[in-house]
């Protein structure tokens, strides 16, 4: 009897940085869309890879919630942590969602601290008399040898009853108090109540309807065992400044600085990069003086070309185009124009109904003018059996107009440009062109 020596893979021996797991992330339309992402994500790369995949501008507000309806509540998910690690929490039959959507507010209070922390909430345990200099609030926050302490009123649900009672709370380092008699802060009247360290604080969606709370600015802690609305730990503010500066707090406390690195990255990136593109994809130098265009591989050769060269074959050809002396300040545009016109791939006037049709007949894709914005264009390509519509919109930059179909982040002096970019390299496409679409007669 022969046998035949089978090889097996162990998935134990692939990194987790190579696992790939398929995530749901809804928008605010409720809209959803599944992705394959490494098992190593993070809330910042999610919010990245869908401001690429939805052609938004990055204004860094871009955040990643998580969304549990099944109790009414919902957190920011901070740019470092573990999408996985938040998923992990969530049961097997559940209805939690991850949600994609600006939140301008996100670290507005490194700007603006006193706008989130009132003085009569706020203050310092040290040698001084305990007030807060604004310089150096938020620094408090972030040194671990500083004490800030933030107390006020609050409502909190008595566990397992559905009333709610007025008591006066202490959010410390150590955790969150609050006192058996009235406003004191001594050691023997303050009752231990939370601690953050394995806990996340979550706002309620409709605290009132939901928890009979006596308002709606109600926000909750849970623990990651937590499964049912009986066992958070609910609280209730008498407005939304208040709640916020509660929020915010316990953010600062438990994350510290890493926050504000969270705060920083975006930042440095711009300083760091010179690219105009945020797509690893799309970075590269292209040589466009020739009839075909290639990639440079050589930095020194590249470097020259950009300096020596540029793309003064584009600009001597806008010049002969113009017969009235020199240039104007609109040549460039009507130069561009004078040269996609005749380009196979270009099919000006085709509306979107047709462009869906020709696109299917077995190719790739065409260039078209706009019919909603006669100063755009529209990218067809079809891919995985649906056609696509991309908008090319055009983006002035320094007084000179480029076309971009990225928000501006990567620019082009003409729509060929773009199109032997875009054959060479994916960018925020879901693959490079490769095959036009022949005009036809329809």
């Amino acid at each position: 009897m022969n046998f035949r020596a089978r090889r097996v893979t162990l998935p134990a021996i692939t990194p987790l940085c190579l696992q790939k797991r398929v995530i749901k992330v809804y928008n605010e339309d409720n809209i959803s869309r599944a992705v394959e992402v490494p098992s190593d994500i993070t809330a910042r790369d999610v919010c990245q890879l869908f401001v690429l995949k939805n052609h938004c501008i990055d204004d860094h507000s871009w955040t990643l919630f998580e969304h549990l309806p099944h109790l009414g509540i919902e957190r920011t998910i901070e740019d470092h942590e573990s999408v996985m690690e938040v998923l992990s929490g969530w049961g097997l039959d559940t209805d939690s969602r991850l949600y994609f959507r600006k939140n301008y507010a996100k670290y507005e209070f490194f700007r603006k601290p006193l706008e989130f922390f009132p003085d009569h909430m706020v203050s310092i345990s040290s040698e001084s008399d305990g007030t807060v200099d604004p310089s150096q609030l938020i620094q408090t926050f972030l040194k671990s040898s500083s004490c800030p302490e933030v107390h006020g009123f609050l409502y909190a649900k008595e566990q397992g009853k559905k009333s709610w009672k007025k008591l006066y709370f202490v959010l410390r380092r150590s955790g969150l108090y609050c006192s058996n008699k009235g406003t004191s802060k001594e050691p023997r009247h303050l009752h231990f109540v939370a601690d953050f360290s394995d806990s996340d604080v979550y706002g309620a969606l409709s605290a009132k309807k939901l928890h009979g709370a006596p308002s709606d600015y109600g926000f909750c802690v849970k623990s990651p065992k937590c499964s049912s609305a009986r066992d958070l730990k609910l609280f209730c503010a008498d407005d939304e400044p208040t709640r916020t500066c509660w929020l915010t707090a316990v953010r600062l406390l438990k994350y510290g600085m890493q926050l504000y690195q969270n705060f920083l990255q975006p930042h440095q990136k711009q300083k760091s990069s010179p690219m105009r593109s945020i797509s690893e994809n799309s970075l590269v130098a292209m040589d466009f003086s020739g009839q075909k265009s290639r990639v440079i591989e050589n930095p020194s050769e590249a470097l020259s070309v950009a300096v020596e060269e540029g793309l003064s074959w584009r600009r001597k050809s806008c010049h002969r185009l113009s017969s009235h002396g020199s240039p104007s300040s609109s040549l460039s545009s009507v130069c561009s124009i004078a040269l996609h016109l005749a380009q196979p791939w270009f099919h000006s006037k085709l509306s979107r109904d047709e462009a869906q049709r020709v696109s299917l007949m077995g190719k790739v894709f065409l260039l078209r003018d706009s019919q909603s914005n006669p100063k755009t264009f529209v990218l067809s390509l079809c891919y995985s059996q649906r056609v696509k519509h991309f908008q090319i919109v055009p983006v002035e930059d320094e007084g000179e107009l480029f076309y971009s179909l990225d928000d501006g982040h990567t620019q082009f002096t003409d729509l060929i440009q773009l199109v032997d970019f875009y054959q060479l390299n994916r960018g925020v496409l879901p693959c490079r062109l490769k095959h036009h679409c022949a005009k036809v007669a329809l």
